[in-house]
């Protein structure tokens, strides 16, 4: 491909994670001429660190009522299970208050549903795609166990359950014995747990994206490394200027760039009020304990995955922007936290990692056409479900670049509900 501007591609495609990789999958499928951006690569930033779980059950909103009543709590432990450095805060007040109005009563059934329809979605195309791409080898179907240490705790999550209920998603209540058969070795703190049969995790989420973007690939999608400094568009076409200062032009440019999004959109003429979940994790070698399935400690804001590449101990939040230097002790914390929920779990050997969560207030991704320039879509703000909801989106976004009519209302994921 040429890199003068005068030459049109058919769609750019900014954000080489896992939404990109599977929007660039879809779209090539269906014959189009994809070319993805990236700074850095296929799968090399916040896809890459993941938990790697399929959560398809995980459909209720981060915003629920209550939840707000603990930001006290949570800004007085540095290394709890969400924290906000204390000179952020006044930048994360005006999120924070739409997070608080998304938790309302009359909007926890929309959101509610919203999330479950898209739930439906991603796992039907994913297990497709899986197929179509030679990648369902890499596909794990052991369930998740939900631990917790008290009965209080346990009987806090049954209104959620009871919410997972309603649209058919099993599960099943442990406690002594049971819980000893999911998991051996753990501490007899844990005096409850919820076995989740249909829970999925993959092999490696960057091993997964990059057998993805080679099917992509294969099927005619290009990469190139680029930081993109400044998009443009009308309604017939979208331009891109490189951090080289040669430019692109796009018949159709899709912006899934992750926790960046908003700095794009905002140049299309869009505020977006996207925040950055900064998740924390250590991966450690293989034999560091025999974890036969993701275990979920939602209490500390935390799970350990079992991986083809090792152990990964990782999640809390930390909800400080994309400029800040990582602070490792938050990955530390939840290592100490494991090694006491797993007594023997071998501690040593690990690699520390830090990646960037796009969350938007109603924990509700922005799937959609820009307002200002039909020539644009967006995919981005997924949050903790990014790997999750990736085939969805790319399904989606495929249907919007063609102008088909979508699978599910996209009504709930506007830009324009902000």
């Amino acid at each position: 491909m040429s890199s003068e501007s005068g030459t049109q591609l058919d769609v750019a495609i900014i954000g080489g994670g896992i939404i990109g990789i599977c929007a660039a999958a879809f779209l090539a499928e269906a014959g189009r001429k994809v070319t993805i951006f990236d700074r850095t690569g296929i799968c090399e930033e916040t896809s890459s660190g993941n938990a790697a779980a399929f959560a398809f059950s995980d459909v209720l909103p981060l915003a629920h009522k209550g939840m707000i009543r603990q930001l006290p709590k949570w800004l007085a432990d540095p290394l709890g299970p969400l924290s906000v450095p204390p000179a952020y805060l006044p930048r994360l007040l005006p999120w924070l208050i739409r997070f608080w109005r998304a938790g309302a009563p009359e909007k926890y059934e929309a959101g509610l549903a919203a999330q479950a329809g898209m739930m439906k979605l991603a796992e039907a195309e994913w297990m497709g795609l899986l197929d179509r791409s030679g990648t369902r080898p890499m596909l794990r179907e052991d369930g998740s166990l939900e631990l917790y240490e008290s009965e209080a705790e346990f009987r806090a999550s049954l209104p959620g359950w009871a919410a997972r209920a309603r649209f058919d998603i099993g599960f099943r209540h442990v406690e002594g014995e049971d819980i000893a058969t999911l998991q051996p070795g753990l501490s007899p703190r844990f005096v409850k747990g919820t076995f989740v049969p249909g829970w999925k995790t993959v092999a490696d989420p960057k091993l997964l994206g990059k057998a993805v973007w080679a099917y992509a690939q294969a099927k005619g999608a290009r990469f190139e490394m680029a930081r993109i400094d400044r998009v443009a568009a009308n309604q017939d076409e979208a331009a891109l200027t490189l951090a080289d200062g040669t430019t692109r032009r796009a018949r159709h440019l899709v912006v899934a760039a992750g926790a960046w999004s908003h700095l794009l959109a905002r140049q299309l003429g869009d505020r977006i009020p996207l925040e950055t979940e900064r998740g924390y994790n250590t991966t450690l070698p293989k034999g560091a304990f025999d974890v036969k399935r993701q275990l979920i400690f939602s209490g500390h804001g935390f799970v350990i995955t079992p991986l083809e590449t090792g152990l990964r101990v990782g999640g809390a939040v930390e909800l400080g922007g994309i400029e800040r230097p990582p602070n490792y002790d938050r990955s530390k914390a939840l290592l100490q936290k494991a090694q006491k929920f797993l007594p023997g779990l071998d501690p040593v050997g690990g690699r520390e990692w830090m990646g960037f969560r796009p969350s938007l207030p109603d924990s509700v991704p922005v799937i959609g056409r820009a307002p200002g320039g039909r020539s644009v879509v967006y995919a981005f703000g997924h949050g903790h479900l990014g790997l999750t909801q990736a085939a969805a989106t790319g399904r989606l976004i495929r249907g919007l670049v063609l102008g088909q009519t979508p699978p599910i209302d996209l009504a709930p994921f506007s830009p324009l509900r902000f």
